[in-house]
């Protein structure tokens, strides 16, 4: 039975992830999280499992497991949590990450690290390609997350390189879903919340900045498969995950709007610093190396993120 370890397993990609790899009686899961940005919420319908345990850990903290395979997905993703505790969030990047690397090298665990395209920064070229180096602005408020992904990057080449851990990484576009953070902060989250509540639709600038989003299930496909796909020189490098698809921020306000029936306006605010112009990411690797791409249609995902969160909000 192969031992599969978490980290960040009671967040939003965590939980979904860990609710595909159960399925699989086979998988023992080990989730590991603080739970500052997660909720127990997210894996309350599996904790009885008998393939299933949850350790409350911080992994700034070395932890002494047996394990052999890990998906580290520990760290706060939104800006609202990430500049909440800057200091922090470097220290889980980094810390975290090597002591993470550190339990994979001594178990000879494979270890798949979810960077993000926040590593392009600002960027220059559109579409990302993995081999675009980035505009990152290294003393701005967003760098303690993407100069910490990128230095945890460097730490897993580092690795591969002087220890032969058997690394991969998954850089992550925007995702959404059913068990994001209802206070997450980003603008799936935010405007279907505002939109269910008929209340203003707050957009950042003049919604003329472009995202690309993958629905959590296709990305949680992207990443096992790329866990489980053979070693070579281009599963060792970085691969990007996410959605080619194209949207203006003001085009998702209006969608979302119209699939809750919302009675909602928009309103404009200043566009924070540093904050990207362009977020979509060339696939191409992915379809190559791992024969993925996503199949959910924006549509219907946000339909069915729409329904979650018009349930908890039931509930709350």
């Amino acid at each position: 039975m192969p031992i599969i370890l978490v980290t960040g397993g009671t967040g939003f990609i965590g939980s979904n992830l860990i609710r595909e790899l159960i399925k699989d009686k086979k998988n023992h899961i080990i989730c590991l999280d603080n739970n500052f940005t997660g909720s127990l919420e997210n894996i309350k319908d599996f904790r009885k499992k008998e393939n299933f345990e949850f350790i409350r850990h911080d992994i700034t903290k070395e932890i002494l497991i047996e394990v052999d395979q890990i998906y580290h997905l520990a760290c706060p993703a939104s800006p609202k949590d990430y500049q909440y505790n800057g200091i922090k969030t470097i220290k889980t990047n980094i810390l975290g990450t090597l002591n993470i690397l550190g339990l994979a090298k001594r178990t000879k665990a494979r270890i798949l690290l979810s960077s993000t395209s926040e590593v392009y920064g600002d960027p220059k070229e559109s579409p990302q390609k993995e081999t675009y180096w980035g505009n990152v602005n290294p003393v701005g408020i967003r760098s303690c997350y993407d100069e910490g992904k990128r230095l945890a990057e460097s730490l897993m080449i580092e690795y591969n390189r002087s220890c032969r851990v058997d690394i991969r990484i998954a850089r992550i576009f925007n995702t959404y879903g059913p068990y994001l953070n209802i206070n997450d902060g980003r603008v799936v989250s935010n405007f279907i919340i505002q939109a269910l509540k008929n209340e203003d639709i707050t957009i950042y600038g003049k919604g003329e900045q472009t995202r690309s989003f993958c629905y959590v299930s296709d990305l949680v496909e992207g990443l096992i498969k790329l866990m489980n796909s053979e070693t070579s020189e281009e599963t060792l490098l970085p691969i990007n995950l996410g959605n080619p698809v194209e949207i203006t921020v003001l085009e998702l306000a209006h969608k979302i709007i119209e699939l809750t029936k919302s009675k909602s306006n928009i309103m404009f605010m200043s566009l924070p610093q540093d904050d990207p112009l362009k977020r979509n990411p060339c696939i191409n690797k992915a379809q190559k190396v791992l024969d993925w791409e996503p199949k959910t249609d924006l549509i219907a995902g946000l339909r069915l993120t729409i329904e979650y969160f018009r349930t908890v909000l039931e509930i709350l």
